[in-house]
């Protein structure tokens, strides 16, 4: 079986195509999944993304060389037939397939297999070689639900108001902020964000995705009025003198990480909510076998055990070495034992590059 794609220092590079997907260091051409900063990072001559990826990457990356392909459609460059597929990550995000003398590798990105309503959801790419993450590849990881996600939250900031709080929820600017917009309920008071969501929900808005109305926290805001309200901030807000302008809060974090107790105790969060926009364990399972690859290469989260995983299924499985950060919250020292109840522990999974095989 002929390798379509390399694992090059500067990132995933097809001959073929003379491109890289996702590179990490400065390249000529980039075919890129989606625009998180992991994934979409400036200095590269030329850039392909999806329609509805495009706006954030030019709000985050200024003016780049930035040409767009619609889902499906193939592009020729060079050797290599090119198509973006739906991920379901975030808006825009995309698997990348990538076929070259009648063999087909997919690069899957950063994705999530159960809709929720805001992305573009999920499609199995059928391929020979499969380029998948493993972010939370471990079976203690099941998501709820969305309905389930917005009793929760919604629970939590109801009883927030009345002790007379406001509730300061970290989520990550694109993607898991306006899924978490979508499930509040507005009848329990207003809604605020801090300016790096802002400026990515007008972004959004300006494509055409519906969004529930929100107050950008900015100076002149009447801060005493808006007691009680849900404020939405990046993680690394919470706990800084930028939180403490709230007065009285209670404060939450949603994450995937959420579902180990001990992540929890160890960032100090009042409220931990389990919520993430990458697969399960179930989603990655069920996501690798709808494609029909024989060929599994794993990339950043747990990649040992889960290589480990697909080798007894039946799989050719192999790591790679990537500079992608998954779901980062923290970063522990050593890997968990994929054959321990990690969800006691005090340190989040390991979200690092492993080595290639």
């Amino acid at each position: 079986m002929p390798m379509v794609l390399e694992f090059r220092e500067a990132g995933i590079y097809c001959p073929a195509a003379d491109a890289y997907i996702d590179p990490w260091r400065p390249v000529a051409r980039a075919l890129i999944t989606h625009g998180h900063s992991d994934h979409a990072r400036a200095g590269h001559g030329s850039y392909l993304a999806t329609r509805a990826a495009a706006p954030v990457m030019r709000h985050r990356l200024g003016d780049i060389r930035l040409a767009t392909l619609p889902y499906g459609e193939v592009l020729r460059i060079g050797d290599a037939r090119v198509s973006f597929h739906p991920a379901g990550h975030v808006p825009g995000s995309a698997q990348i397939r990538i076929e070259v003398a009648g063999e087909v590798w997919v690069v899957s990105g950063d994705y999530k297999t159960v809709a929720d309503g805001l992305s573009e959801a999920f499609e199995p790419v059928a391929c020979h070689a499969f380029i998948s993450e493993c972010t939370f590849g471990l079976p203690i990881y099941d998501w709820p639900s969305e309905a389930v996600l917005a009793q929760q939250i919604n629970g939590w900031w109801a009883e927030t108001r009345a002790r007379g709080q406001t509730a300061v929820l970290g989520v990550y600017a694109l993607g898991k902020a306006q899924r978490v917009l979508r499930l509040l309920d507005p009848g329990i008071g207003p809604i605020l964000t801090h300016g790096a969501i802002e400026a990515t929900n007008a972004v959004l808005r300006g494509q055409g995705i519906a969004l529930p109305d929100t107050v950008a926290v900015a100076p002149g805001l009447d801060l005493a009025a808006c007691r009680g309200a849900m404020v939405l901030a990046p993680p690394s807000a919470l706990g800084s003198a930028w939180m403490r302008r709230f007065g009285p809060v209670s404060t939450g974090i949603a994450s995937g990480w959420m579902q180990l107790r001990g992540v929890r105790r160890r960032r100090g969060a009042d409220r931990g909510f389990v919520m993430s926009d990458h697969a399960d364990w179930a989603g990655l399972n069920a996501a690798i076998a709808a494609t029909g690859a024989e060929r599994v290469f794993v990339t950043h989260g747990y990649t040992a055990p889960f290589a480990r995983w697909l080798g007894e299924q039946g799989y050719e499985a192999g790591i790679v070495a990537t500079e992608f950060g998954g779901e980062a919250l923290d970063l522990p020292e050593v890997e968990p034992d994929p054959d321990r109840d990690t969800r006691n522990d005090t340190d989040p999974p390991l979200a690092a590059r492993q080595s290639a095989p």
